[in-house]
Order: structure tokens, then C-alpha cells, then sequence
């Protein structure tokens, strides 16, 4: 099927590159499919574009290439809805907050998006117990991931 993007103009998808979030995305909830997509001009991005509303794409990247300690732990309802049976199908990508300078840009880690690779199906999480904030500086080094 064909679909217009927001960075990538018209693209032809198979609904094996769908991402199904059966609640939405928080201040989305209506849109609840996904294809997750490169950003060719910076690696290591994606945009997590809505298959329903163009202007609706997301930049995100792996947490992890940012922040080598990020960690949190699913409680059993995430596991349990998104039906994740085995860790290695476990994808977790952060919400970016792209700005010019690029260096200012920001992750957030307080609501990382978890994947199941295996089923196609995502979700936000909002962690409550957390110092995570919303915005971390993904370009220094220097910056503790918590506090």
C-alpha cells in the first residue's frame, strides 16, 4: 500500500513494516499504526511515521548508543500486552526532540517506546519511578543519565 510521510514523501509499504500500538501513543491515541523508517541524512535515526496522518512522524533513535546504562525494568501488564515472550525481541527506542544545533538535540528517556519484533506490536511507556527525565542531552558525553 502506498502512504504519504512526513520526511519521505510517498512510500510503497508491505503490512509486514506496520507497527500496530493498540492504544495509541500518548496525546495520539488515535493513531495506532506505525512504519518505522530511516533517516538517511543522520544515522543511527528513524522517524516512527503514522500510516493515517502524514505531518504525524516521530524521530527516534536506540537509547543505548547515547546512554550505555539506561535502564528500566517492564512491569508484567507491558510484557504481558505486548505479548513478549523472549528479551532478544525486545526493541526500545527513544522519542527524539531534533534542534538546530543539532548537539542541543534531546532524548526522551522517561517514555521510551518498547517493541516486540516478533509480533509487530508497540507501546509508550510513561516510568513513574524513575529520574529519567524527558529531555536528555544525547550529544555529551559527560552528562549522567539520571538526576
Amino acid at each position: 500500500m502506498k502512504t504519504l510521510t512526513k520526511y519521505h514523501g510517498e512510500i510503497d509499504i508491505s503490512q509486514d513494516d506496520i507497527w500496530t500500538f493498540e492504544g495509541g501513543i500518548p496525546g495520539f491515541i488515535e493513531e495506532k499504526q506505525f512504519v518505522l523508517l530511516p533517516l538517511p541524512q543522520v544515522d543511527g535515526f528513524s522517524v516512527l511515521q503514522s500510516i493515517r496522518t502524514q505531518e504525524l512522524g516521530f524521530v527516534v533513535s536506540d537509547p543505548f548508543q547515547f546512554f550505555a546504562d539506561y535502564d528500566f525494568i517492564l512491569n508484567d501488564s507491558i510484557i504481558e500486552l505486548l505479548d513478549l515472550k523472549e528479551e532478544k525481541n525486545v526493541k526500545v527506542l527513544s522519542i527524539l526532540t531534533v534542534k538546530d544545533p543539532i548537539t542541543e538535540t534531546t532524548a526522551n528517556l522517561q517514555a521510551p517506546l518498547i517493541l516486540n519484533t516478533d509480533n509487530q506490536k508497540g507501546k509508550q511507556v510513561i516510568l513513574s519511578e524513575t529520574d529519567y527525565k524527558t529531555k536528555h542531552l544525547i550529544f555529551t558525553t559527560k552528562q549522567p543519565v539520571k538526576g
